[in-house]
Formats: structure tokens, C-alpha cells, sequence
């Protein structure tokens, strides 16, 4: 089954609003084996619309409308459906009474341009609204389906899942079941290249895809069920996942998350001290639920004095330069002490101006381990061209991966 997502509204192409409907309805359509081939978005033009539902209808088995279902002028999507099928309009009692009981229940006045909702074309198929006044429609004409679906994404969500998601699983006779693998420490090309056997598959497929600092493959299988799409894709899931150590987990797992699952299985602790990053890392950990589990705490030392007074770093350190690995290494040393943790880690670095351009997003990263080891720092050059709020993301997104390393090793 092809499929078109139609987007109505002017406020789209203007960029007043964004198209978080096209993005929803792509991650449903994949989620139940149909394939999405074209994504259009169109003005509240009649002309241009029409032409727009005309194409669709045309080359698509299934098109998804989304807006212009409201009450006013420019709500012109149910009157375009209408002249592309050359049909006339006509009121649905219903669908007034559900308008006028709405109204009624939350004692709000009903305007006269509200009972445009209840005019659809003749052979329409009404899609109930759960959540608001609009009711959708669908439409059939040849080989193609048209559903529409009011822009508001609550009120598009109800229909699509209690009514229209079940309708289309029954007709598309597939499931499309995916997952994706995160990995860091790895280039994209790198990977590819390691991967390369896989990515010529046809079911299940493997597609690469870059991250902000990390990398991702995508693993996708088409079956009758999700159960035969499952097998289909676990042998390829088996392999990727043994990629090591760059491979740390899949969908929406963080590598946050990821580092705190090893700290928690080795009932260890962790602290930071950061100093470009002013406390960045830290957020990142404890955006993760129940991270106090593993997570003792954070301090942010911008100022060399604070370096200095609060984390006991000596002169004979800070002689190195701020950003240097001797003060990564202390900061390092000095969080696992101050803070009473197991591990910890440091950053130093200049995450925007510098004393010289090559200095530009220049940081330095150190993890420290128990027992008082020896701290593993890494040098980072993001480069000066990047903003400051990259340079501290990908600062902390190294500091993550090196701890990982030092904690699966």
C-alpha cells in the first residue's frame, strides 16, 4: 500500500507552525507496513488544493489529509474533497447534533459558521472526533482512499488511533517492525563500512544514520504479523548488537541511561566536576529516572579560584593551563573525593572563545575509577566554527562514552 501524507495550512510554509503532524503519521504509517512515498504540504488555496488532492488520489492508494476541517473562511479542505470527486455537498445530521451538544455541555456560544462542519460530500465516510468539534471523512475514489483529519494534533491522534489506524491494519495485510541501534565512539562511515554485507538486504533492511555525536542503524522487516517480522529481523539485531564497545542500546534508551544501567549493575557510584560544560553532565544523568540510585552529585567549577577553594586543586596543577590534562585529571580525582563516589569524572575545555583560534572548542575529558587508579583522559577538538551549546553537548557525550569504556573494561 502507497500512501501520501497531505498537509493543508498556510501557516505551514510560512514556518508559524510546525509539521508535527507529517512526522506522526510517517512513524504510524511504518509502524503497520505501509509505505509512505510523498509528504506535501499546500496553502489554503482552493485551486492549489485541489490540484494537490487530484495528484494524490492519482498516485497514492492511501492519502492522509491533514487541516482545514475548522469553522472558518479558510478551512477549505471538505469543499476541495468534494469538487476533486464531483460531488455535492450535504448536512449530516449527526454529526450537528454532536456539535450542538459540545457546545452545549461546556456552555460556550455556538456561532452560525460552526454548522459549516456538518456539510460533507455524499459518499463521504464520517471518522468521529473524540476530542473536538471537527469530524473527519473518508473518501474512496478508483484505487485510492482519501481520510481527512482535523490539523489540531490532539484531536488527529484520537481519530487516527481509535478509528483509523485499525481500519487501515485490517486493509494493508502487513506489519513494518523496527529498531533502532545507537553507537558511539564510531563514525558513521566507519560503521557502514563495518556493516556493509547488511546494508544490501532487502527484508529485513539496515540504513545507517547520523546522530549528534554517535551513529545509528536502522533495522526495519515487513511480515504478515509482527511475530514473523520479529524473527526475520533478531539474527541481523544479534549481530549489530555484538559490534563492541560501541554498541549501547536501542530505540529511545540514552547513552546517559545506558552508562547508569552499568553503574547500577556494578553497584557503583559516580560524581562530575565540569568546568566548560558547567554542569551539563550532570543534568544528562539525572535526567534518567531513578539515577540517585548511582548518582551522588555534580559540581560546577568555572572560575579557577573555585577549581582552587572548593575541589583543592594545587598550584603546581592549575600551572599546566585550565584546560589542560593535568586539570582534567584533578577535577577528575577530585569529584570521586569531594563527593564521596567511585568514579569520576572531569571537564575542562574552551567551548567558545579561546586564547588562540586552534584553541576554539578545545576540551579536555578525564574519568577516574576506584582504588585510586590513575585517571584516562582524551583530548576532543570540536572546532571554533560550531556553537558553544554543541561543543558542550558532544563534550558530555564523550565524557559518557569514555566512563562506559572504562566501566565495561
Amino acid at each position: 500500500m502507497r500512501a501520501e501524507v497531505l498537509c493543508i495550512g498556510t501557516e505551514l510554509l510560512i514556518g508559524q507552525v510546525v509539521n508535527t503532524n507529517a512526522t506522526y503519521l510517517a512513524k504510524e504509517l511504518a509502524a503497520i507496513g505501509v509505505d509512505l512515498l510523498w509528504v506535501t504540504t499546500v496553502g489554503d488555496n482552493p485551486a492549489r488544493m485541489d490540484a494537490a488532492i487530484a495528484t494524490a488520489l492519482d498516485r497514492a492508494d492511501l492519502v492522509l489529509v491533514t487541516g482545514g476541517l475548522g469553522p472558518t473562511a479558510d478551512d477549505l479542505t471538505v469543499e476541495a474533497v468534494a469538487r476533486v470527486l464531483g460531488e455535492p455537498m450535504a448536512e449530516r445530521p449527526e454529526v450537528r447534533a454532536h456539535i450542538e451538544g459540545w457546545f452545549r455541555e461546556r456552555n460556550r456560544p455556538l456561532a452560525p459558521s460552526n454548522y459549516k462542519q456538518t456539510l460533507f460530500p455524499t459518499s463521504a465516510e464520517l471518522i468521529p472526533n473524540p476530542t473536538g468539534t471537527a469530524y473527519g471523512l473518508r473518501v474512496r475514489k478508483g484505487h485510492s482512499q482519501l481520510m481527512a483529519f482535523p490539523g489540531v494534533p490532539m484531536e488527529l491522534r484520537a481519530m487516527w488511533t481509535s478509528w483509523a489506524r485499525p481500519q487501515i491494519e485490517r486493509e494493508s495485510g502487513s506489519t513494518l517492525r523496527s529498531v533502532l541501534l545507537r553507537y558511539v565512539g564510531i563514525g558513521e562511515a566507519l560503521l557502514a563500512e563495518r556493516v556493509a554485507h547488511l546494508l544490501e538486504g532487502s527484508n529485513p533492511t539496515v540504513a545507517p544514520y547520523a546522530g549528534d555525536w554517535e551513529v545509528h542503524l536502522r533495522v526495519s522487516a515487513k511480515a504478515a504479523t509482527a511475530a514473523e517480522a520479529d524473527a526475520l529481523m533478531a539474527p541481523v539485531l544479534a549481530e549489530l548488537r555484538a559490534i563492541q564497545p560501541y554498541y549501547y542500546g536501542s530505540d529511545d534508551v540514552t547513552l546517559a541511561a545506558a552508562v547508569g544501567q552499568l553503574l547500577r549493575a556494578r553497584g557503583e557510584t559516580v560524581a562530575t566536576a565540569e568546568s566548560c560544560t558547567s554542569g551539563l553532565l550532570a543534568s544528562r544523568f539525572t535526567d534518567v529516572p531513578k539515577s540517585s540510585d548511582y548518582m551522588r552529585g555534580g559540581v560546577v567549577a568555572y572560575a579557577t579560584d573555585v577549581k582552587q577553594d572548593l575541589l583543592g586543586l594545587s598550584e603546581d596543577v592549575l600551572a599546566h593551563g585550565v584546560v589542560s590534562e593535568p586539570v582534567a585529571s584533578a577535577l577528575a580525582q577530585a569529584a570521586r573525593r569531594v563527593l564521596k563516589s567511585d568514579w569520576g569524572v572531569g571537564i575542562t575545555g574552551w567551548a567558545g572563545s579561546a586564547p588562540t583560534p586552534e584553541d576554539s572548542g578545545l576540551v579536555w575529558i578525564a574519568v577516574a575509577g576506584p582504588a585510586g587508579a590513575a585517571a584516562v583522559a582524551e583530548l576532543q577538538r570540536f572546532g571554533g566554527a560550531i556553537p558553544r551549546e554543541t561543543v558542550k553537548y558532544r563534550a558530555t557525550q564523550t565524557a559518557l562514552a569514555l566512563l562506559r569504556r572504562q566501566l565495561m573494561t
